[in-house]
């Protein structure tokens, strides 16, 4: 049943007919310009028609019914010159202006998505507002449905893949004579299907057929949130051409890509991993079904160095005129929405040398880690993959280099390069084999909306990590790298099931980062204990400040998983602006996971996560997947009633605060490293107490050395007090010197500043608001303040997540209503506006207004 949905501007559509037609290759051939921001070129897409399709032969009654038929209306070019067929020589500024006379009737697609009248429908897209995608129509031609925003399709074309030299060893002919489309479409067939052992081979081939002639225009048209060509006369998608060209360009605007300066001051790009994802750097198939390999050319100035999602680290080919050209590729079927590319001028740190049975470490493997390492049978589909290779289960540190900006190079050396050999060696020890052979990690502009991202073989990281000491950095990486396995290796068949990536990471960050350190069994307990309390607090505070359907980590429940006929879905909250500061989805599914690995036991509990990564790595999945392969290996003694449903019920299906985990903390007793703090408070309270003259007979507090986390843990604790006299202050700055600490330490520092107008530390909020502009994990313990509407704060903004910890501070310098304050806010804004991501830059300057 095709399930309809008329998305708000808090849902997402994945307009892409996957279950007609698959994506099974890209080829990207692109120019980056930095002088127009502009990204353009061209996509070969290199397609295997859907079962889904074939099966319903014909049954699929998708019309076109808008009232103004505008979503079914299709250009043909008209005579004109149009961009060449070979991509090598593709002048883009040649080619726009040229096929401009082409596209001159395109609708506006920057407006409105349509009408919003019935936001009660769930699941599937409407086909009256969003969707002219068809199946299989008697007498309709069939329409291919890419997820497109932001671009401006210039050309589509057919490719004549038949042209290429020895093309025909694809074929049952030994010489082409008589080429149709029959033939193109079974020459792609048999390229898209080539055994694994035959990757190079295949994209060479690839790289042989993007270059190949185009042999007829196809009808398109763009719509705000895809692309649809079609073919006069083509009525299946078995029929429809296998293999097209598409001449595009990005806009400077667009959602998917970030052109801003870098910390040297030099012009850079990168894809931020955005709501919309990749459908704004090319046309694209976003659903995460649709699993594809790609390679991709990128051309740039000579200055430029090109990271991207690859298994290669490639080198620059120079070309004439100062230009060099970066070729990647990956073998490994992934969602389009994991590709990611960043160009700049960075440097590349080099880390001490290690030895190489550093790099590729084989040694005996204890019994607890043999069920990890075994070369079996996968589940995914066919391609080159690591545990099918030896000598890569036992591969404990993967090659891997670092970028950054020049400036960043020292800070690059001191914290963050010695780190990254024990935390991948920890993530080796702890779940097996890297699912990726390579990794580069980019210390990304300022403005970048988080601490960090992963991508395949590629990390981005925030320079926020870069200062204090190495526990901000350490953990953030562990993050990271936890994600080559849940959120890469395997996904998400449901985008709206972010804990199982988000929260795997979580909690294997905490695992990772005690392994990476060495710490003693119960040293590591203890720090986790500690994290725990760190979440309880936050997550009281996510439940306490957010709506409640967006505290459901399972929102589509029974329809989880659901598209329509055609394969288009939507994401819930997919577009809601507050979705991006929450932390639901880490938090709830942290503890959830937390409480699996208590009552299972540490060492039953990752005997099992080995066996599951092996299980569905290559794959997509959903939480019954986990939860029914778990529940099959936990005894029958320790399953105390734990089923699917319950757990479902329990913590991913309802808002609030799980009941089990309710039980839990109100049972449990404060860790040792809590208590700690808890008497560093009583300490700190003693001393605002007593008058600026104290008796002489008083002794001094002696105060303890507390780790990072306990440092926020205080600093939250004190922000609950109502004052705190400047010398108190002052000697809480002195004692823990909190103007060297991390990221996270410094905003709450900042906070007490603020809301005690310390004015001696003002220069500490201006460099946090100047260098610190996001942060991932800091959320407010103390409740929310009221204020004029012209000031109010968003509830999320309140909870500091991700990209708050900047824009929660104007909040409150503003809201406080001192002129000075306000000050140092406008100020700011001033300095680092261009600087900032687009979505804080406009809350804060409507706060400054």
């Amino acid at each position: 049943m095709d399930l309809k949905l008329d998305p708000s501007r808090d849902d997402l559509p994945l307009m892409a007919n996957t279950n007609h037609i698959l994506v099974k290759h890209y080829v990207l051939d692109l120019n980056v310009d930095f002088e127009s921001q502009i990204i353009e070129g061209s996509i070969v897409l290199f397609f295997e028609s859907g079962n889904r399709f074939e099966k319903q032969s014909g049954s699929t009654k998708e019309t076109c019914q808008s009232e103004s038929s505008e979503a079914c209306r299709f250009r043909m070019p008209e005579p004109c010159h149009s961009p060449g067929t070979d991509t090598r020589t593709f002048s883009p500024k040649t080619g726009y202006n040229d096929f401009a006379i082409c596209v001159k009737g395109e609708k506006d697609t920057s407006g409105k998505d349509g009408n919003h009248d019935n936001p009660e429908q769930a699941c599937g897209i409407s086909s009256s507002t969003y969707c002219c995608d068809t199946g299989n129509h008697r007498n309709e031609e069939f329409l291919l449905v890419l997820d497109c925003c932001d671009l401006s399709v210039l050309k589509v074309e057919e490719v004549d893949v038949a042209a290429v030299p020895g093309i025909e060893k694809f074929t049952k002919s030994p010489k082409l004579t008589v080429v149709s489309e029959e033939l193109r479409n079974q020459i792609v067939h048999e390229l898209v299907t080539l055994p694994a052992d035959r990757w190079r081979e295949q994209l060479d081939y690839y790289a042989g057929c993007s270059q190949a002639p185009g042999c007829g225009d196809l009808l398109f048209d763009t719509d705000t949130w895809s692309l649809q060509i079609r073919k006069t006369g083509t009525q299946t998608a078995t029929d429809f051409p296998h293999a097209i060209r598409i001449w595009y360009s990005t806009k400077p605007q667009g959602r998917s890509v970030t052109w801003t300066s870098d910390q040297s001051g030099r012009p850079c790009v990168y894809t931020i991993g955005s709501p919309i994802n990749n459908r704004a750097l090319f046309p694209c198939q976003e659903p995460p079904v649709a699993m594809s390999t790609w390679q991709a050319t990128v051309r740039a100035a000579a200055s430029f160095v090109v990271l991207m999602s690859g298994e290669n680290s490639a080198k620059p080919t120079q070309l004439q005129e100062g230009c060099t050209s970066w070729h990647y590729y990956v073998t490994m079927p992934m969602p389009a929405s994991t590709f990611t590319i960043a160009v700049g001028s960075w440097t590349e740190m080099k880390p001490e040398l290690c030895s190489s049975k550093d790099l590729a470490a084989e040694r005996s493997l204890s019994p607890s880690e043999t069920d990890s390492r075994y070369v079996g049978i996968c589940g995914h589909v066919e391609y080159p993959c690591r545990f099918q290779n030896l000598s890569a289960t036992t591969q404990e540190i993967i090659p891997h280099r670092v970028f950054a900006p020049l400036c960043l190079q020292d800070a690059c050396q001191e914290t963050l390069l010695h780190l990254i050999p024990p935390c991948l060696s920890a993530a080796h020890s702890v779940l097996g084999t890297h699912p990726f052979s390579r990794l580069d990690i980019l210390i990304v502009p300022a403005n970048f909306p988080s601490l960090g991202m992963a991508s395949p073989h590629i990390i981005f990281l925030s320079q926020s990590v870069l200062t204090g000491t190495s526990h901000l950095c350490g953990t953030r990486l562990c993050h990271e790298i936890a994600h080559a396995w849940f959120g890469l290796a395997i996904g998400a068949r449901d985008w709206t099931e972010e804990w199982l990536s988000e929260g795997f990471a979580t909690h294997l960050e905490d695992v990772f980062w005690a392994a990476a350190q060495q710490l003693a069994p119960h040293e590591a307990q203890e720090q986790q204990e500690l994290k725990a309390c760190l979440r309880w607090l936050r997550l009281q505070d996510e439940v306490r400040n957010s709506p409640q359907e967006m505290q459901v980590l399972r929102p589509n429940k029974e329809k989880t998983g659901h598209v329509s006929d055609s394969g288009s879905s939507v994401i819930k909250h997919g577009l809601n602006p507050e979705k991006v500061f929450m932390q639901v989805h880490y938090l709830k599914g942290y503890f959830l996971l937390r409480f699996l690995a208590q009552r299972l036991g540490d060492e039953t509990y990752f005997a099992f996560l080995r066996k599951f990564v092996h299980t569905f790595h290559g794959q997509l999945i959903l939480s019954q997947d986990f939860l029914q392969l778990l529940l099959e290996n936990i005894p029958e003694e320790k399953r105390l009633g734990l089923s699917v449903e319950n757990i479902f019920r329990d913590w991913l299906e309802s808002s609030g605060i799980p009941q089990p985990l309710q039980r839990e903390r109100q049972a449990g007793a404060e860790c040792g490293l809590a208590r700690q703090v808890s008497a560093e408070v009583e300490k700190w309270i003693r001393v605002n107490r007593r008058p600026r003259k104290r008796k002489r007979r008083e002794a001094e507090e002696v105060f303890e050395k507390l780790l990072p986390d306990q440092l926020i843990l205080l600093l939250e604790h004190l922000l609950e007090q109502k004052t705190l006299t400047a010398r108190t202050l002052h000697s809480l700055e002195k004692t823990y010197h909190l103007p060297q600490q991390d990221a996270e330490v410094r905003h709450r520092w900042c906070e007490l500043i603020v809301k005690h107008k310390y004015t001696k530390a003002y220069k500490d909020v201006e460099r946090f608001l100047q260098e610190d502009q996001v942060g991932r994990w800091v959320h407010k313990q103390h409740g929310p303040r009221t204020c004029g509407h012209d000031l109010s704060l968003p509830s999320s903004l309140r909870l500091c997540a991700l990209q708050a910890m900047g824009v929660y501070l104007y909040g409150e310098l503003m809201l406080g209503e001192d002129a000075r304050q306000q000050q140092v806010a406008r100020r700011c804004f001033e300095l680092t506006k261009e600087q900032m991501d687009r979505s804080s830059a406009e809350v804060v300057a409507e706060m400054l207004l």
